[in-house]
């Protein structure tokens, strides 16, 4: 006589698997996953996935590495909106919460990868990764017509970051060369998995090659370092005007006043830096230079800076400064030359002609060599600018604005250049150190490019951070070219896929090739083999047979 026991179906929990499922496809029941194939239209959005990712991952680095220039990018909203407000708060925000968003659901994708479950995004995340892929075309795009020579920082970054980020790179791709292995493995030789594999092999062989392609001037010999380039502020910043002239040497702007006074002023307009809206209502949009002396000197154009903070820096200052800084006027160029000749420092003049309808529209040269006259300051601390009527100033230190050839500069009796960051490359400051021109670079507000060009022998920058920069007593990193080769000649000399190849059990293989689609007639079999052991009285069966069919089967009598 057969004696029938019950069936006791005991339910392993599987949170791990039920969070990563029901997180990225909104499969929370066990009868909802499947190990089979993903179909071509999931593939797609995995690969809509990695790509979003992947310029993401661009374009927060470009914002990072941005920051040496936030302040013109603000320059450039002011220009086109005409008030001034930090417009990279909602760039910075914005870029954090979609990284951090597409970044997780990578991760869950993996991980679903690994464990050999269908990709099926649930269709909420298909919204927010188009929201996040079509947002940040939209910011490339738009920084690519408004702000496009700031993409040259990407490649001047790279001196500094590229070893890093390469060591960064091997160990991400060492991390995925077991998931790749694995997965190819285990799926055969479809189409896809056979370009997956070669995806993966072009992406290694571009890391295995991309030392070749890194230079940084930072890869030297430590005696060869030159001494600290000198920090001269630029523009005023950070703390504005007196207070900073007796702590650095500056690059200040000028305009001209309708009655001839140089006077500093870096907008064409008075009305973002004075309280001119409230004094004088009806000229606030006016030429800064259509304004007499006597009605510039009446405007406050100290409280804007502290309202402001255009420097982020105001929180720095002791509350003896920000009593001085409220109270300030528009400074004169006479002030500035005897306050610079005061605390020992030099001053680089960056001059605006007046327009056209200006009465000192033709003296505007004598009315700046006046004004260095009545200062009683040196006239080899000061350094000329313009490239009209270098003659007439000849007592001056000459420099030019552009990036000239060094036959040019000793005809036009130019000793210095002053370059922006992106054109002076570490050949061609080289070649004017050995040709006896002295180089200084702006704007260099972050430590790490202030490091480049330490290393680059550049003698001096121009800086909107010099209190940043001053806290700067070494150059962030240093390293030897016998230093630099073997470590990634070590990093190179083992293949992460082969690697994963060979360490990949077997048996886990063929397992997993079992098990990975079961059928309807499988299921059956299965069934009919436990119904006849019960028949015959077996009464233990192995605890995790089985799991793929949403249940295991525990002892039963």
């Amino acid at each position: 006589m057969v004696k029938h026991q019950p069936l006791q179906q005991v339910y392993e929990k599987q949170l791990c698997l039920s969070f990563l499922t029901g997180i990225y496809g909104c499969r929370w029941k066990r009868y909802q996953r499947s190990h089979d194939n993903s179909s071509k239209w999931e593939c797609a959005w995995f690969i809509i996935l990695c790509s979003t990712f992947s310029l993401l991952l661009f374009w927060a680095y470009f914002w990072l590495e941005a920051h040496n220039d936030y302040n013109q990018f603000n320059w450039l909203l002011y220009n086109r909106s005409g008030e001034w407000k930090d417009g990279t708060v909602p760039i910075l925000a914005t870029t954090a919460v979609g990284f951090s968003y597409i970044t997780f659901l990578m991760i869950l994708a993996l991980c679903h990868i690994s464990l050999g479950q269908q990709l099926n995004l649930y269709w909420i995340h298909k919204i927010g990764v188009l929201a996040a892929l079509i947002t940040t075309v939209s910011g490339v795009v738009s920084i690519s017509d408004v702000w496009g020579d700031e993409w040259d920082i990407i490649l001047i970054s790279l001196q500094s970051t590229g070893p890093f980020l390469h060591i960064g790179a091997l160990a991400a791709v060492t991390a995925l060369g077991w998931l790749v292995a694995g997965h190819v493995i285990r799926a055969g030789r479809t189409k896809i998995h056979m370009i997956v594999l070669l995806v993966y092999l072009s992406v290694l062989l571009v890391l295995y090659m991309a030392p070749l392609a890194i230079t940084s001037p930072c890869i030297m010999d430590r005696n060869s370092l030159k001494p600290r380039p000198d920090v001269i502020g630029r523009r005023g910043a950070p703390m504005n005007l007196f207070i900073l002239f007796i702590k650095a040497s500056v690059v200040p702007t000028l305009l001209y006043s309708l009655d001839g006074v140089p006077f500093l002023m870096r907008d064409r307009t008075l009305r973002r830096t004075t309280n001119i809206a409230k004094v004088f209502p009806d000229k606030q949009h006016e030429d800064a230079s259509l304004f007499n002396w006597t009605e510039i000197r009446s405007l406050n154009a100290g409280q804007w800076f502290l309202e402001s903070d255009p420097y982020w820096t105001v929180g720095s200052l002791t509350g003896r400064d920000r009593n001085r800084m409220g109270n300030l006027t528009v400074c004169s160029l006479v002030e500035m030359l005897r306050l610079t000749a005061r605390a020992n420092r030099s001053a680089l003049l960056n001059l605006h002609r007046p327009p056209p309808e200006h009465p000192h529209y033709k003296t505007w040269i004598m009315d700046t060599l006046w004004a260095v006259q009545r200062s009683g300051i040196s006239q080899k601390r000061v350094t000329w600018t313009p490239d009209t009527d270098r003659g007439r100033v000849r007592g001056l230190q000459q420099t030019s604005l552009e990036k000239l050839s060094v036959e040019e500069l000793r005809h036009r009796g130019i000793s210095s250049l002053t370059l922006r960051y992106s054109q002076a490359s570490n050949k061609d400051i080289q070649d004017f150190l050995v040709n006896n021109m002295s180089v200084m670079v702006y704007p260099v507000n972050e430590p790490w490019l202030y490091s480049v060009l330490w290393c680059s022998g550049v003698p001096s920058v121009s800086s909107d951070a010099p209190q940043v920069l001053r806290k700067v007593p070494y150059p962030i990193w240093l390293m030897s070219p016998y230093e630099y080769l073997p470590i990634f000649h070590y990093d190179q000399t083992e293949s992460p896929f082969i690697y994963g190849m060979q360490n990949y059990n077997p048996e886990q293989i063929m397992l997993s090739a079992v098990t990975r689609r079961p059928s309807r007639d499988v299921n059956i079999m299965k069934e009919k083999l436990i119904f006849s052991e019960v028949s015959n009285g077996v009464t233990n069966t192995d605890e995790h047979l089985y799991p793929e069919n949403g249940y295991d089967i525990g002892q039963y009598k």
